[in-house]
């Protein structure tokens, strides 16, 4: 039977959505609870959001609006909320930029993204502001002092003095909410375009069938929440319920440990390096938070350490994986379950998750037998909108309407385990690292022929970046050189802590650097090379 086009079928659709409301209704429904506690001081969810309604009146005022793209550089301050679902609040879109990015790469998300004004924390401003001149995007900062001498427009300020919005702007649930840069297998950084309903969607399937979190509990914020680990499984989910989060700009384990038992700490979600410094802090200080739960993601967590934090803190680690694409969450070992060490869980309600041959890339083959080893791929309500600008890549990385991970696991009676990384890519600290962005730095380098950037198992780091390096006939190579060389020219968690000198690579017959035999050729490390920690 034939049916005749019908608006109310073929339309997008009434229905509104926005993240901003996040926030909105938890200042309406726990007002006088504390959001946030920072530095000795607690802001009420009330508070929380007329500072932000106020942020958005001033940025409102610079023209900012629907489909806008604001930029933001900005630690674990409130600030950072303040600045994020303001610009939410406008119908903008959010561009938070990785903290540790030096100028030329702030300059490439500012121009790539089209963002139309950029908030940037006065400590970050000797890195942002010559981008933002480079780039022509107006600029405004947070926290610089009013006698710094630095003539710079000051949103406190203009907040101050402006006419704060009274209620968020609508939105559909598909209009896109944040653009999350990450740079997959290129190096070429990309920018991941999430909706509203990935993101709030995420964040009610979690508390539904994932966490057990409620208003009293109190969160531990070190996570940087320009990241989306950060973004959602801190800020968004905690402010949903009416939690408390505790900021902390900076991690660094011992104050970690202090501000949770300063303030009471229920839950705690951390990347594993994290883990690795609180249970060391914790051999320094009898005092312990009372912590109900805590949760890993960002890389895998070794099992040695997820029993070592049990102990140590009279509490489970339930483990989790995801993805920027993702939003992030793709799986979780639930509080409600027993926890199941060494995976990474059930998928998330409306995700759906399954193993496929990793060795076809146009088109998805999922793998029949029950126990395959295989690329794990992905479809559901989290799966970002693509890459913006993007439309290659997009369409390399969703086949047939499942997204390829990249990564190797297996998926058996519903419980998936991350085995290996089909791609390259390295994860040092709970940070992605892409070996060809650091390459492309160390081609730089007046005596280098060839470069190949590698991962190397590290008990602390999850992994270390590692470098192998030919010399132009007739250089030489000073390695800790080279290290300085690259330092300076990438961000402090990308360049590697390892430079090794080789007269030649080990090759493949089509003359590709085999870099899983210099991974097995340096663990442990051999060579001339030179290590910086």
């Amino acid at each position: 039977m034939s049916h005749q086009p019908d608006p109310a079928i073929s339309r997008a659709g009434n229905a509104t959505l926005s993240v901003a409301s996040i926030l909105a209704e938890s200042a309406r429904r726990h007002a006088d609870r504390p959001a946030l506690h920072f530095m000795g001081t607690s802001i009420s969810y009330s508070d929380l959001w007329d500072q932000t309604r106020a942020y958005a009146g001033a940025m409102r005022d610079r023209g900012i609006g629907p489909g806008s793209r604001v930029a933001m550089i900005v630690p674990n301050v409130p600030d950072f909320p303040r600045v994020y679902y303001g610009a939410l609040a406008l119908g903008a879109i959010v561009v938070p930029v990785h903290l540790l990015l030096k100028s030329e790469e702030i300059e490439h998300v500012l121009r790539d993204s089209g963002a139309d004004l950029v908030v940037v924390a006065a400590p970050l401003l000797g890195e942002a502001a010559p981008a933002a001149a480079r780039a022509g995007v107006p600029l405004v900062t947070v926290l610089l002092p009013a006698d710094a001498g630095v003539d710079l427009p000051r949103l406190e300020v203009e907040a101050a003095a402006a006419e704060p919005i009274v209620r968020h702007t609508s939105t559909r649930p598909t209009d896109p909410a944040t653009i999350l840069y990450t740079s997959g297998t290129t190096g070429t950084p990309k920018g991941a375009v999430g909706s509203h309903l990935s993101i709030v969607e995420q964040i009610h399937c979690s508390l539904v069938d994932n966490f057990n979190l409620n208003k009293d509990d109190i969160i531990f914020g070190g996570l940087p929440l320009f990241h989306t680990f950060g973004q959602t499984a801190v800020m968004n989910i905690g402010f949903r319920v009416g939690a408390s989060i505790i900021l902390l700009p900076r991690f660094e384990a011992d104050e970690a440990l202090q501000l949770m038992v300063d303030h009471q700490a229920t839950v705690f979600t951390a990347v594993p390096t994290m883990y690795v410094g609180v249970i060391e802090a914790g051999r320094r200080s009898e005092t312990r938070p009372p912590l109900r739960y805590a949760v890993s993601g960002g890389a895998s967590l070794p099992v040695a350490v997820l029993e070592a934090f049990s102990d140590a803190f009279g509490c489970d680690v339930y483990e989790g994986y995801g993805l920027t694409e993702t939003a992030p969450i793709v799986s979780s070992n639930p509080l409600f379950e027993p926890i199941r060490p060494g995976t990474v869980g059930t998928a998330l309600w409306g995700v759906d998750v399954a193993i496929a041959d990793p060795e076809i890339d146009d088109r998805i083959e999922l793998l029949d037998d029950p126990e395959a080893l295989g690329e794990i791929v992905v479809r559901g309500h989290n799966l970002f909108k693509g890459y913006l600008g993007r439309a290659d890549a997009t369409a390399e990385a969703v086949v047939d309407g499942w997204f390829r991970t990249g990564d190797l696991g297996t998926y058996i009676d519903g419980v998936l385990t991350i085995v290996d990384r089909k791609k390259d890519m390295i994860v040092r600290a709970g940070y992605n690292v892409y070996p060809t962005e650091v390459e492309a730095a160390l081609m730089r380098h007046p005596d280098i022929a060839g470069a190949a950037v590698f991962g190397v198992d590290d008990p602390v780091k999850g992994q270390e970046v590692h470098a192998a390096v030919v010399p132009l006939d007739g250089h030489t190579i000073d390695a800790d050189a080279v290290i300085a060389f690259v330092k300076d020219r990438i961000a402090a968690y990308k360049y590697p802590r390892v430079v090794h000198v080789l007269s030649e690579f080990p090759l493949g017959a089509s003359g590709k650097v085999l870099k899983r035999v210099l991974v097995e050729q340096f663990t442990p490390v051999g060579s001339t090379e030179a290590r910086a920690d």
